[in-house]
């Protein structure tokens, strides 16, 4: 948000702040978030590289499309375990998702 709408929302009353502000998180849960976020990017990434579809990723990694839908969202649902599988199921290396997450964050 740039300076001068932040102000204006400021002189209305309005209180400004961040999402972790907001749902009041602590430096570890932010970080949880953005590993998830991270992930679930990589993996929707991977998909479409590959012109899959989550219907077909399902099957690759053995589970559902709403499965494989919820973890390209980073749903709460869904563990970061199963994400990290789930990559590796696709050929990715531990290398490759670290990297990922590197350019993420």
């Amino acid at each position: 948000m740039d300076a001068s709408k932040r102000q204006k929302l400021e002189a209305a009353g309005w209180r400004v702040g961040t999402t972790a502000d907001f749902l009041e998180l602590t430096p570890e849960e932010i970080g949880i978030v953005e590993v998830k976020l991270a992930l679930g990017d990589y993996i929707r990434q991977v998909r479409r590289e590959h012109r899959w579809t989550q219907t077909q990723v399902a099957k690759r990694i053995g589970s559902s499309q709403s499965r494989v839908a919820k973890m390209e969202a980073a749903d709460p649902s869904v563990t970061i375990d199963l994400q990290m599988k789930s990559l590796f199921s696709l050929g990715k290396t531990t290398s490759d998702v670290c990297r990922a997450m590197a350019r993420q964050a």
